[in-house]
C-alpha cells in the first residue's frame, strides 16, 4: 500500500524558467510589478465564460439548421433554382461542420485558449459569408430571385460574437503545446488513409458500379464522400449508393473531430524529472529537509520542478487534465518560496492550467494564499510520532502491543538497513517478491509515494523486513525526512501471512530509531480526519454526522476509515494537511486531477505488449530482424 492521500489516488521536459544563479544579496521580494498568475485569471472572468456559452449557442443552431429541411426550402430557393443539388448539400454540410466544431470549440474558448479564439473567429467569418455571400450573389444574378439570408436571431448572434471576441482578443492568451499540433497532424493522416482504404474496400466488396472506374476516380470519390459531397462513383443499387454515402461522411466527420479534440486538448506533457533537477533537489534537501515531511517525495521520476528566480526554491507538479497540480511544500529556504509560487502561478496562467496544491502544511497554506488568491481547505491530517516520547505501555496501546506480541510468537524476524548497506542483488529479489503481493499492476501514489525502491540515489532510505523462516512476508520503504526523521512510503505484505505485520514493522523501526539516528517517524496521511472523529462523538450535529456517514460510505471503496484507525493506534500528533485551491467552480476538476494523479482514477489502456505475448507474438519483431540480418549477411 502506498502512503498518500487515500481518496485522491503542454510542457517540455523542463516546464518554466531556469534557475538562475544564486544573488549574493540573497532573495529580494519587491511588490509585482505585473499581475500575478491566479490574479489574472480573474480578470474579467465573465468574457471567456460568456463566449464560450454563446459560440455553444450558436453552434447548436447551425447543426439544427443544418439538419431540418424546412430551413433550406424557405432560405435557399433561389440558390436552388441557380444551381440545384450541389451548392445546397454543400451549405448543409458546411452549418453542421461549423456547428459541430463551435461546440467543441466552446470548452477551450473558455480556457481562454487562443487557438479556440482563432479557429472561433474563422468558423463565424465562414458561417456568416457563405450564408450572407451566397444570399447577395443569387439576389445579383437573379434580381427575382428571393433574397436568402441567415435567421435574423442567428445572424446577431453571430455578428456580436464575432466582434466581442475581436474587442476582448487579449482575454485569450493561453497558449498551446507545440507537440499536440503535431500530434493531431499525424492523427488526421493516419485516419485519412485508414478512411480512403475502408471506403475503397467498401466499393470493391458491394461491387455493383454503374460503368467501369479506373482507380483514380474512386479514390476521388472516397475523398469527396468524406468531405460530404458526391464523387463520379456511382452504384447501381441507391440503397447501397447512400449507404456509402452515409458510411464515408460519418468517416470524415469522426477523423475531423478528432483530430480537432487532439489539437485542442489540454497538453498533458510526459512529466520527467532531470537529473541536474534532481540533484539541485537533494543539495536543498540537505540544508533545508526538516521543514517538510513530504520533501523528498519531490524527487519522484513523474514530476516536472519549476524554479524561483533565485534557484533557492523549487515546486514539483504534474499537469493532469488541465489542473497544474502540486504536493507539499515548496522545497528550499521559506524566504524563497514567494518566487517559486510566482512562477509557479504564471506558468499555469500561460497555459490557462487551474493552479493546486494538496497536502502542503499549514505554513505553506499561509504562504500560497497570501502571495496569490488561492483559498485553502483543510484536507486531512499527518501521523507524527514522536519517537522519544513511544511506548507500547497503557490501555490506549493495547491492540497494537497485542499485535506485535501474536505475531512475534509466530516466529517473525524484523531486519531494519538502510538502503545503501543492502546489496543490489537483494534489493532486486525483495522488490521482485513485493511486485508478486500487489493485487493491482496499477501503482498508487503521488503526493507521498516516491514511487521506486532502492534507486541507485537513494541511500538514505530505509527498508524494514518481516521474515519467517527465511521467508520474506512483509516490507516497508521509508524515505529521509530532513537529518533526524523518516517518512513512510510503501506498506507491503503477503496476503497469507500474519495479520498485524505492519503494526510489527512500525515498532520494530521505531525501536532501531536510536541507531538510524532517527527521533520522528512520519506515518500515513488520514483524509478528514477531525471529521471522522468528530462525528462519532457524543452530542455530534446533524451536518457532523451526515458528513462522516457520507466519508465511511466512500471507504467501501477509498481506504479513508480504516487508514484513520489504522495510524490511530500508535496514538500520534496529528498534523494537519490543506489543498490550496482557486476556489469551488474548480473543485471538481481538481478532485479528478487528483484521483488521477494518485492513481485511483486510472483510464484504460490497451496493453499491446501484453496481448502480443497472449498470442505468441512478443517475439516475432526480433525473429524478423535476425532474418532480415543474416540474409543481408549472406547477401
Amino acid at each position: 500500500m502506498s502512503r498518500g492521500l487515500t481518496f485522491m489516488s503542454e510542457m517540455t521536459e523542463h516546464i518554466g524558467p531556469g534557475p538562475a544563479e544564486p544573488q549574493p544579496a540573497g532573495e529580494r521580494h519587491a511588490e509585482p510589478s505585473v499581475i500575478r498568475g491566479v490574479d489574472l485569471r480573474q480578470q474579467l472572468r465573465w468574457v471567456p465564460l460568456t463566449a464560450g456559452l454563446m459560440a455553444l449557442i450558436i453552434g447548436i443552431g447551425y447543426i439544427f439548421e443544418g439538419l431540418v429541411p424546412s430551413f433550406y426550402v424557405r432560405r435557399l430557393r433561389g440558390l436552388a433554382d441557380l444551381a440545384p443539388g450541389t451548392l445546397v448539400n454543400l451549405t448543409r454540410t458546411t452549418d453542421i461542420i461549423i456547428g459541430l466544431l463551435l461546440l467543441m470549440l466552446s470548452h477551450a474558448l473558455r480556457r481562454r485558449k487562443r487557438r479556440a479564439w482563432a479557429a472561433v473567429m474563422v468558423l463565424l467569418g465562414v458561417g456568416v459569408v457563405i450564408h450572407a455571400g451566397i444570399g447577395i450573389v443569387v439576389h445579383f444574378i437573379r434580381p427575382a430571385a428571393p433574397l436568402a439570408q441567415l435567421h435574423p436571431l442567428q445572424a446577431g448572434f453571430s455578428a456580436a460574437l464575432l466582434i466581442a471576441l475581436f474587442y476582448y482578443r487579449r482575454q485569450f492568451y493561453a497558449v498551446g503545446d507545440r507537440r499536440s499540433r503535431w500530434r493531431a497532424l499525424w492523427v488526421l493522416c493516419g485516419l485519412v488513409v485508414a478512411d480512403v482504404s475502408i471506403g475503397l474496400s467498401y466499393i470493391t466488396v458491394i461491387g455493383g458500379l454503374r460503368a467501369g472506374f479506373t482507380m483514380r476516380d474512386r479514390v476521388y470519390s472516397v475523398v469527396m464522400n468524406l468531405a460530404g459531397f458526391s464523387g463520379p462513383v456511382r452504384l447501381s443499387n441507391e440503397l447501397q449508393q447512400d449507404r456509402f454515402g452515409f458510411v464515408t461522411g460519418a468517416l470524415g466527420l469522426f477523423t475531423l473531430l478528432v483530430a480537432l479534440y487532439l489539437f485542442l486538448r489540454p497538453a498533458e506533457p510526459p512529466s520527467r524529472l532531470r537529473p541536474a533537477d534532481a540533484q539541485r533537489i537533494r543539495e536543498l534537501l540537505e540544508r533545508h529537509g526538516d521543514q517538510d515531511s513530504l520533501g523528498y517525495f519531490a524527487l519522484r521520476d513523474d514530476k516536472s520542478i519549476i524554479w524561483s528566480p533565485t534557484g533557492k526554491s523549487c515546486i514539483g507538479y504534474r499537469v493532469l487534465s488541465g489542473v497544474m497540480l502540486a504536493s507539499g511544500d515548496p522545497i528550499g529556504d521559506p524566504e524563497a518560496w514567494p518566487g517559486a509560487i510566482h512562477t509557479f502561478l504564471d506558468e499555469a496562467v500561460r497555459h490557462a492550467w487551474v493552479p493546486a496544491v494538496i497536502g502542503c502544511s499549514e505554513l505553506g497554506a499561509e504562504i500560497w494564499c497570501r502571495e496569490s488568491s488561492l483559498t485553502a481547505l483543510e484536507l486531512g491530517d499527518e501521523a507524527v510520532i514522536n519517537v522519544a516520547n513511544f511506548t507500547l505501555q497503557g490501555r490506549a496501546m493495547r491492540n497494537v502491543r497485542q499485535m506485535v506480541t501474536r505475531v512475534c510468537r509466530q516466529g517473525y524476524v524484523a531486519e531494519i538497513r538502510r538502503v545503501a548497506e543492502i546489496p543490489a542483488a537483494e534489493i532486486t529479489r525483495m522488490i521482485r517478491q513485493a511486485d508478486s503481493w500487489r493485487g493491482s499492476p496499477t501503482e498508487r501514489g503521488f503526493s507521498m509515494a516516491l514511487g521506486r525502491v532502492g534507486g541507485g540515489e537513494d541511500g538514505g532510505c530505509v527498508i524494514a523486513t518481516a521474515k519467517q523462516d527465511g521467508v520474506l512476508r512483509a516490507l516497508l520503504h521509508f524515505v529521509p525526512w530532513g537529518s533526524d526523521g523518516l517518512s513512510l512510503d510503501l506498506m507491503r505484505r503477503d496476503r497469507s501471512a500474519a495479520p498485524g505485520l505492519n503494526d510489527f514493522l512500525i515498532v520494530e523501526a521505531i525501536k532501531a530509531a536510536n541507531d538510524l539516528g532517527v527521533k520522528r517517524l512520519s506515518l500515513n496521511f488520514a483524509v478528514f480526519r477531525a471529521a471522522l472523529e468528530r462525528g462519532e462523538r457524543i452530542g455530534a450535529g446533524p451536518v457532523t454526522k451526515a458528513w462522516r456517514g457520507f466519508l465511511l460510505f466512500l471507504s467501501r471503496w477509498f481506504q479513508i476509515e480504516s487508514l484513520y484507525k489504522f495510524n490511530a493506534k500508535f496514538n500520534p500528533e496529528w498534523v494537519p494537511r490543506f489543498l490550496v485551491f482557486p476556489g469551488t467552480r474548480d473543485a471538481l476538476r481538481i478532485g479528478f486531477a487528483a484521483l488521477e494523479a494518485e492513481a485511483f482514477l486510472v483510464w484504460p489502456t490497451i496493453e499491446i505488449r501484453r496481448m502480443a505475448r497472449k498470442l505468441g507474438l512478443s517475439g516475432l519483431q526480433r525473429r524478423l530482424r535476425s532474418q532480415l540480418r543474416r540474409r543481408s549477411v549472406g547477401s
